[in-house]
């Protein structure tokens, strides 16, 4: 017998909680909350009664609701994820605030490891007249971001490579990353939708999980212009040792910035200037 609507939500709640199975009953219909909330006794065809059931299902053993659905909202705009990226999340929206009152007008800026491009297409979409480049290792999360780069009208030049390699000789005002950072073994590798996430955007292998972020800060000052800023988001409890990473580099001007949560999240530091 085919569910109702309301029925339907009622049996995905028990296993999958209400929030959740109101996001995949949306998409799955095409509709918006208040459709569902208007239209508790409209009835499932056939598919989408069997559609909605494996949704659950895959939720349920805990796929991410981002890769089922296929977006996830950032900084106001909806980016395409699947399982050759990160999903997007609110406290990298903290990189994005610091980036934006740190590039000059008409600018240039680098973003590494670009995923998803949530990063630079917001930049791009921010400071259309900014100049951005973004690079990634992987051919897959470069095909996603520049579906994203089209999807919302933004300029960025994507390149393909490790970290500096691809603009070898470039140099630019401001440079942003959002590495790897997970030390390798940490628990939370395994636990909820990191399972699923790609595990090289996660963790460098690292026993501290900086690896990645050593070489960015590193290899900052040939690729920033004088008074360029770089700014790197870290874990939760990195802030102290990318403080000192950026200060043996040469970086002055150094800030910890915390997210909305009150957590430091970006480190930051500015190339000095000559003279």
């Amino acid at each position: 017998m085919r569910r109702t609507v309301s029925a339907a939500l009622d049996e995905a709640a028990a296993d999958i909680g209400r929030v959740d199975a109101r996001v995949l009953a949306c998409h799955l219909l095409g509709v918006g909350r208040a459709w569902l909330a208007a239209n508790p006794m409209h009835v499932l065809t056939e598919s989408q009664d069997a559609q909605f059931d494996s949704l659950v299902s895959r939720r349920a053993m805990g796929y991410p609701v981002a890769y089922l659905v296929g977006t996830r909202e950032f900084y106001g705009r909806d980016f395409a994820v699947g399982p050759a990226v990160l999903i997007p999340r609110p406290e990298t929206e903290t990189l994005v605030e610091a980036a934006l009152g740190r590039l000059p007008p008409g600018g240039s800026v680098l973003d590494l490891g670009t995923g998803s491009g949530a990063v630079a297409v917001t930049l791009a979409c921010e400071r259309p007249e900014a100049t951005v480049h973004a690079v990634d290792s992987s051919a897959d999360a470069l095909a996603v971001a520049r579906a994203n780069a089209a999807r919302h009208g933004a300029k960025v030049e994507f390149a393909r490579g490790s970290w500096y390699s691809p603009v070898a000789g470039q140099r630019f005002d401001l440079v942003v990353a959002n590495p790897p950072y997970v030390a390798a073994g940490d628990h939370h590798l395994v636990e909820g939708d990191l399972r699923f996430e790609p595990g090289a955007a996660l963790t460098d292998g690292s026993v501290d999980g900086l690896d990645s972020v050593r070489a960015i800060v590193s290899g900052a000052p040939a690729h920033l212009k004088p008074g360029g800023w770089l700014l790197v988001e870290h874990g939760y409890d990195q802030a102290a040792v990318c403080e000192a990473l950026f200060a043996a580099a040469g970086f002055t001007d150094l800030v910890t910035i915390a997210d909305l949560a009150g957590i430091p999240r970006v480190a930051g530091g500015r190339q000095k200037p000559p003279g």
